[in-house]
């Protein structure tokens, strides 16, 4: 997989210089591409460098990074944007769902969670990448499309390198590196993503209990999902639940 090019806007250098010294861009897969330290510098920037993801934040001088989000998308829809801000105010969010942002992220930044974050935008980008695929590009569906298929239709199932080499007459280790040349990313860092996104769903969409969420997400021990949940979130599932129940869902 080639490398993801990646525009850092802030208007505060430091902050920009954190993100470039404190970060390993180079163990995602990722390069920083450039920086913009003002809305209209970045709209430039976004123009030039056409980036796989903008790293943004909202109080920029002369444009919000908001309208900056806003304007650039009727340009380069497919680009991948993560507001980093220090406004933890929910009409901001509100606005950054409507403009379909990838994630919302405070400052200080803790660079463990936004590794987290980088890898699964990585695994969005792919997925976006197989669903744009024609089906005359599909005639010989090629190997990782059929895997990560297999696993969103098998998640509650057990599953490994090695039943996947099984079902696909593949040698494990051609699996494992075929996820990190095709996605960006492990097995299973992949696995534990996907499966987190189905409980999420599960927990804001159904009354089943964590144990039975737990199951039908791929974990036997609903111990287990609730420590995996809580280090993927930084909640545990029923605070999750709990926040989003008691959080106003209109955004009208």
């Amino acid at each position: 997989m080639k490398k993801l090019r990646v525009l850092l806007v802030d208007d505060e250098i430091m902050i920009r210089e954190g993100f470039k010294k404190l970060f390993d861009w180079e163990a995602h897969d990722c390069e920083v591409a450039g920086e913009a330290a003002d809305g209209m510098e970045a709209l430039a920037k976004i123009d030039a460098l056409c980036p796989d993801i903008v790293i943004m934040d909202i109080n920029i001088p002369i444009m919000s990074g908001l309208k900056v989000i806003q304007l650039s998308r009727i340009k380069h829809p497919r680009i991948a944007y993560v507001i980093v801000s220090g406004y933890d105010d929910f009409s901001y969010c509100q606005q950054a769902l409507r403009l379909q942002i990838t994630d919302y992220i405070l400052k200080p930044v803790n660079y463990e969670e936004f590794g987290t974050c980088i890898d699964n935008l990585k695994i969005s980008l792919f997925e976006q990448r197989v669903a744009d695929q024609t089906e005359s590009e599909e005639l010989e569906e090629r190997a990782i499309t059929g895997i990560t298929r297999y696993l969103q239709e098998h998640l509650a199932e057990e599953v490994s390198l090695s039943i996947l080499a099984e079902q696909f007459h593949l040698n494990p280790q051609y699996i494992s590196q075929l996820f990190k040349n095709e996605i960006g990313v492990g097995f299973l860092t992949y696995l534990t993503s996907i499966r987190m996104e189905k409980a999420k769903k599960l927990l804001i969409s159904t009354p089943l209990s964590v144990a039975e969420i737990a199951e039908q997400s791929g974990y036997g021990d609903y111990r287990v999902f609730t420590k995996v949940f809580k280090k993927s979130e930084g909640i545990t599932p029923s605070q999750y639940r709990r926040d989003f129940l008691n959080t106003p869902q209109s955004i009208g």
